[in-house]
C-alpha cells in the first residue's frame, strides 16, 4: 500500500486542455498549486497539509460566538471535533462536518475558515469531525467515526446548543463520508437527519468518466485519484460497499434531502451529478447546483476566490430553509 512519505518527485504540470470559461481567481489559484507541485507531489499529502495550516492561521479567520475543541467517543478511540456556534441566542440547528483531503490529508485547521462562515451563514451549530486518515487507517476506518460521530450529534444536540435538528455536510471526500452517515441513518432507521450538503462530493467517480479525463491534472490527477483510493480503499471490493461509495447502494430512497454541489472544472464533476440524478431518480429531494467556472476545493479558498464564499452562503441557505434556523 502507498504511504504519506512516498519519495519527492517532479510533478509536471498538466497537458494542456481546454480551460476556456475558468474564472481568472480558480486559474490563478491552479497556478499557484502547480508551482507548489513542482516540488511537492500530492502525494507528500501530510507536508501539503502543514503548509495549508500555515497559510490558515495566517488568515484573520470569521468571528463567530464560540469556537471549543473536545473529544467523543469513537470506534478507535477518543474522536476530536470542533464546534462553531454562531452568533444569536441559542437553540440553533445543529450540521455535522467532514473536511476533504482524499481520505488522507486535512484535518479541523485546514478547514476552520469554511466551518466558521458555514456556522455564520447558516446560523446553525457547525461540529467539525476529525476522523481517522488514511492509509494508517484504510477503510472503513473513515465511514465508521462519520457514523459514529453523527450519532453522538444526535444524542448531544441540546448539550451543544442544538434545537434537536440534524445535518450532515462535508466537501469532497467529507461530502462522501456525509453521504455515507446519511446512508447509515436511514438503513439503521437512527439518527434523524434532516439534510445533507454534499460539496464536490468524492462519490461516484469512475476513472473513465469525461470530467476525469478532460481535467486531469487541473488541481487533481487521475493518477492522484487513483493514489487515494489505494490509500482508503485498498481493494477494488471495497468500491463496491455502499459505505464506501454510497452510488453503489441498490436503493436511495428515504435518505435525507440534499444539496450536490458540483465545479464545472473538476474531474469529480460527473460524479457528483452522477449521484444527484440518483437520489432524484429514488424520489429523494435533492437540489444540484454547479458552478460551472471553479475548481475542485474553490470552497476552502474564501481568501483568494470571491465564489467560494457566495457557494458557502448558497448552501447555507439551503440548511437555513431545511432545518428551519
Amino acid at each position: 500500500m502507498s504511504t504519506v512519505t512516498d519519495v519527492f518527485v517532479s510533478h509536471p504540470p498538466p497537458a494542456v486542455m481546454d480551460t476556456e470559461g475558468l474564472h481568472p481567481q480558480a486559474a490563478a489559484a491552479v497556478e499557484r498549486q502547480q508551482r507548489v507541485q513542482q516540488l511537492l507531489p500530492i502525494r507528500s499529502a501530510r507536508l501539503l497539509r502543514a503548509f495549508s495550516r500555515l497559510d490558515a492561521w495566517r488568515r484573520d479567520p470569521p468571528p463567530v460566538a464560540q469556537v471549543a475543541d473536545r473529544t467523543v467517543p469513537g470506534p478507535g478511540g477518543d474522536l476530536p471535533i470542533r464546534v462553531y456556534r454562531p452568533e444569536g441566542e441559542t437553540p440553533f440547528p445543529t450540521v455535522v462536518f467532514f473536511h476533504g483531503g482524499g481520505f488522507v490529508t486535512g484535518d479541523l485547521d485546514t478547514h476552520d475558515a469554511l466551518c466558521r462562515h458555514l456556522a455564520r451563514e447558516s446560523e446553525c451549530v457547525v461540529v467539525s469531525v476529525d476522523y481517522r486518515l488514511a492509509p494508517e487507517h484504510p477503510f472503513p476506518a473513515a465511514a465508521e467515526d462519520a457514523i459514529a460521530a453523527t450519532e453522538w450529534a444526535a444524542e448531544h444536540t441540546r448539550a451543544l446548543g442544538g434545537d434537536g435538528s440534524l445535518a450532515v455536510a462535508g466537501d469532497s471526500a467529507g461530502g462522501n463520508l456525509a453521504a455515507v452517515a446519511a446512508l447509515a441513518a436511514r438503513d439503521r432507521g437512527d439518527p434523524e437527519i434532516d439534510y445533507q450538503a454534499l460539496i464536490y462530493p468524492g462519490v461516484g467517480v469512475e476513472r473513465d468518466q469525461a470530467s476525469v479525463r478532460e481535467y486531469d491534472g487541473l488541481v487533481l490527477s487521475e493518477d492522484d485519484l487513483e493514489w487515494f483510493n489505494e490509500c482508503y480503499y485498498g481493494s477494488e471490493l471495497h468500491r463496491n460497499n455502499p459505505y464506501a461509495d454510497p452510488i453503489a447502494a441498490c436503493d436511495l430512497s428515504g435518505v435525507a434531502p440534499a444539496t450536490v454541489l458540483t465545479a464545472g472544472f473538476d474531474p469529480l464533476r460527473d460524479g457528483g451529478r452522477a449521484y444527484a440524478d440518483r437520489l432524484r431518480s429514488d424520489g429523494v429531494e435533492a437540489r444540484h447546483v454547479e458552478y460551472e467556472d471553479m475548481i475542485h476545493g474553490f470552497v476552502t479558498s474564501t481568501d483568494a476566490i470571491d465564489r467560494a464564499t457566495e457557494a458557502i452562503a448558497d448552501v447555507a441557505a439551503d440548511l437555513r430553509d431545511a432545518l428551519g434556523a
